[in-house]
């Protein structure tokens, strides 16, 4: 797996021509080190030439790492995320020999001037200060530096470190907007795990350490439960459907098979392993796409269709080796590999998270319960089948006012979500006008079910059962009177169109040699409006029946 993490460093390096590495370059001499992309880059690339790729760009390299190392200390520029990968570049090149000892002594000596209270964007001053994650960053980047350096930053590192614990909910999960409502975003639940697992795999013990490690063993075992079948990421706020998600999961899954390993627990080290290998599987399959996106979907890059303002591909693309590079650190190549966990599996997050996760069969479904409309819908947002495209169906669902850039100015809130009438229109359970309550949540040893009431705002409910099973997910409403249900009709993805056909009680969509189809007791209608996500498009269809309603979604091999 080592090696597999280095390749794909190597694979999310080459979607940068050498044109387009000199051109940003070119660009940050110009106007100066303002974040932290270019040192990324700059330490992924001497990362691979230690480990005998591109080798050509050697001295393009040295000529960025010298730039890196003498203006980080002088500028504020995201060095929060900088400088641990500076460092590890430091010691991977240097292990190689690749650069000669004088150099090296010379970007350490460069780096040894930073002051830690000063050289950082954002740090935490006291235990219950309100920054959150990039302090984070901040300690594990000083950590490293001071493992390699030596120096006086403890209570700087522990304050940093102690001052983190209060964001964690009782499941162990990082809550990384405390304050404002309950919408916080799966991916900086998982980065700030990332961080603390790189401090503690580096050999931190300090007066945190208990703590910490508790957290993660905690909220390790939910990551498997949280993880599709397809080895992807949770969805659900900022961040998310960009193919670094997984070399974060990859990276806390690899700390928490080498602690089940040292305890002796070989079974769950190999679960855990057999969860990286989906996941890998998964990034792998998608980087070898030509060309290489940094995003989950087909969109030409110049169009950020699906990104936010900060997402562009100069940062994220190569943050995908980053956190490939973080996986590969904490790997433990002698663990075996187990066989992926297809077991049953019914789980809720805490309310900060709001979801709902089901799992059996080679199905898994993901449901949030109480949406940020500025990334996502309530309802069912996600049906996923192993070795199946992720969006065939739904990958997570579509929000009416989001924080990414999608190619209208009148999107829509949709997911696989119940409605009632509302006089002669619909009133569909996507917003924040209706609530869910989980009533019941079970399985068995070969289905997983979910039973949630939603109260809609005209004092209408509607009863939903969902049911994961290796014949897919099958959905049942009730109600009183005309109710319905909405069903995501993917029909392109920036580049192919899918092929879509809907009859009075049966709906299906063809793309990439698979077929969803969506069978209703119900009449099956055309809302007539594409909804968008980050995946791509969508035709909007619901079903909809007296009382009762029955939908079957499967996924098959065409």
């Amino acid at each position: 797996m080592k090696k597999r993490y280095i390749a794909l460093m190597e694979k999310a390096l080459s979607a940068y021509t050498d044109a387009h590495i000199v051109d940003y370059f070119e660009r940050v001499k110009r106007e100066g080190l303002s974040e932290h992309g270019f040192p990324r880059l700059t330490a992924d690339i001497g990362i691979l030439i230690a480990h005998g790729y591109r080798l050509d760009l050697l001295p393009l390299f040295l000529e960025m790492m010298d730039f890196c190392c003498h203006r980080i200390p002088l500028v504020h520029a995201a060095n929060d995320f900088s400088i641990r990968e500076i460092v590890c570049c430091i010691w991977e090149v240097e292990k190689a020999g690749v650069v000669d000892a004088k150099r090296i002594l010379k970007w350490k000596e460069e780096l040894a001037t930073c002051n830690p209270y000063t050289c950082y964007d954002r740090i935490a001053k006291s235990l219950t200060d309100p920054v959150r994650n990039w302090a984070l960053f901040s300690g594990v980047s000083e950590y490293y530096r001071q493992v390699m350096e030596g120096g006086d930053s403890e209570e700087f590192i522990e304050l940093q470190f102690g001052q983190q614990l209060q964001w964690f909910d009782e499941n162990g999960m990082y809550c990384d907007n405390p304050h404002a409502k309950p919408y916080q975003p799966m991916m900086y639940d998982l980065a700030p795990r990332i961080l603390y697992s790189l401090a503690l795999h580096l050999g931190y013990r300090g007066r945190y350490y208990d703590k910490i490690d508790a957290y993660l063993k905690q909220a390790g075992l939910h990551t498997l439960a949280m993880q599709s079948v397809t080895g992807e990421v949770a969805f659900g706020g900022r961040s998310n459907q960009f193919y670094l998600n997984e070399g974060t999961l990859c990276g806390v899954l690899e700390f928490e098979a080498s602690r089940y390993a040292k305890e002796g627990n070989m079974e769950l080290a190999g679960r855990f392993k057999a969860a990286i290998e989906r996941a890998v599987e998964y990034t792998e399959q998608a980087l070898s796409q030509k060309p290489i996106y940094h995003i989950k979907n087909r969109f030409p890059t110049e169009t950020k269709y699906g990104c936010e303002r900060y997402a562009y591909f100069d940062k994220y693309m190569i943050t995908a080796a980053s956190n490939y590079y973080c996986a590969y650190l904490m790997c433990d190549d002698s663990i075996p590999t187990g066989e992926f966990d297809n077991s049953p599996v019914a789980w809720q997050t805490s309310d900060r998270f709001h979801k709902v996760f089901l799992r059996a069969g080679g199905y898994s479904a993901e449901l949030d319960i109480n949406a940020d409309a500025h990334y996502d819908a309530s309802g069912l947002g996600r049906v996923h089948r192993e070795n199946a495209p992720s969006a065939i169906c739904m990958s997570l669902p579509c929000p009416n006012h989001p924080n990414y850039l999608v190619d209208t100015e009148a999107p829509i809130s949709f997911s696989l979500a119940s409605g009632v009438r509302q006089g002669k229109k619909w009133l569909f359970a996507t917003g924040e006008d209706t609530t869910y309550e989980v009533s019941t949540l079970s399985h068995g040893e070969r289905e997983a079910n979910a039973e949630i009431i939603c109260r809609f705002a005209n004092g209408k409910i509607t009863k939903n059962r969902y049911t994961v099973s290796k014949n897919g997910v099958l959905i049942e409403i009730s109600g009183e009177g005309r109710i319905a249900h909405m069903l995501p009709a993917f029909s392109f993805d920036g580049e192919a169109e899918t092929t879509v056909v809907a009859s009075a009680h049966e709906l299906t969509v063809a793309y990439r040699g698979w077929l969803c189809r969506y069978t209703a007791t119900g009449e099956i209608f055309d809302l007539g409006k594409i909804a968008r996500n980050r995946n791509g498009h969508y035709r909007t269809f619901a079903a909809a029946a007296e009382n009762e309603l029955r939908i079957q979604i499967e996924i098959v091999k065409q």
